[in-house]
């Protein structure tokens, strides 16, 4: 019998880690990856802090080689392979959707940092391929009569930044920034997808192959829903960023309520005007 606190297997990563090393061999499309890369540039820059002990979680080394002086570059695997308290920056990078335990991921990631360590996720948001789930879903019961689990599911920026809390980060900030590709075809989507190494590994997946009608009735149907007048159609990716740090009596600590010494009626230069029902309010 498993274990009922035991998460739910969401990925087969034997076909993961199969699908992203078919990807390197052939022409790797990771310009999404890229893409990430330069995000978390941006966002250090605006850190005002050295980091001395940086590590970087990806499915792609090759990506983030040379991004920070002695980065250690770390696999993406269900258990991280981080030292406890040896990094002051993790780098969480476009691997989190595929994680079986995303709250375990996290928190392995908190154990690596110092305190007052740095912990920048890039991960997938849920507004990511919608079109293209819509599409495959309506071709797959047309065709076949079903439906079938064909995409990752990935967590709302709500939901996602409740994590961080969950994970025990202080500080925690979400926030996300669309990305739109446009592709000839949805059959052209699939194909870049499959370059990126993501491609269908959910666990309860089909295990053959998309019958061709069904691929084929998704493209027109996404053709005929999303094209645009120029009749290339549109692909959403949402990156969400989700920052936070390793707990330390150094950082800002909020104030217990009622502890206030000021008014912000006087700070404001306004004249406080009680609500209705309020029992300090003036009688009529």
């Amino acid at each position: 019998m498993s274990d009922v606190n035991t998460p739910p297997r969401l990925t087969d990563r034997g076909a993961l880690d199969a699908h992203r090393a078919r990807a390197l061999r052939a022409d790797p499309a990771l310009f999404l990856h890229e893409a990430a890369r330069d995000e978390a540039q941006d966002r250090l820059a605006m850190v005002n802090r050295t980091f001395t002990g940086p590590a970087v979680v990806t499915p792609f080394s090759e990506v983030w080689q040379d991004f920070l002086p002695g980065a250690r570059i770390i696999a993406d695997t269900e258990t991280l392979a981080l030292e406890r308290g040896g990094h002051d920056l993790v780098i969480h990078a476009l691997a989190l959707h595929w994680a079986n335990d995303p709250v375990g991921q996290l928190i392995q990631c908190r154990h690596a940092l110092r305190p007052d360590g740095l912990l920048l996720t890039l991960c997938f948001g849920g507004q990511t391929l919608q079109e293209l789930r819509a599409a495959l879903g309506q071709a797959e019961i047309e065709v076949t009569g079903g439906l079938s689990p064909r995409i990752a599911p990935m967590g709302e920026i709500r939901d996602l930044g409740a994590l961080l809390q969950r994970a025990g980060f202080a500080l925690p900030v979400a926030d996300s920034w669309p990305l739109t590709v446009r592709y000839a075809s949805a059959l052209h989507l699939m194909r870049d997808l499959r370059a990126m190494g993501e491609t269908n590994a959910l666990d309860a997946r089909l295990r053959q192959p998309t019958r061709r009608a069904v691929l084929l009735r998704a493209a027109e149907l996404y053709a005929e829903t999303y094209a645009g007048e120029d009749g290339r159609i549109p692909a959403s990716f949402e990156i969400i960023t989700l920052t936070g740090w390793a707990p330390d009596a150094s950082q800002p600590q909020p104030l217990r309520p009622g502890s206030a010494t000021a008014r912000l009626a006087d700070a404001l230069g306004t004249t406080e005007a009680p609500l209705k029902g309020d029992k300090d309010s003036p009688k009529r």
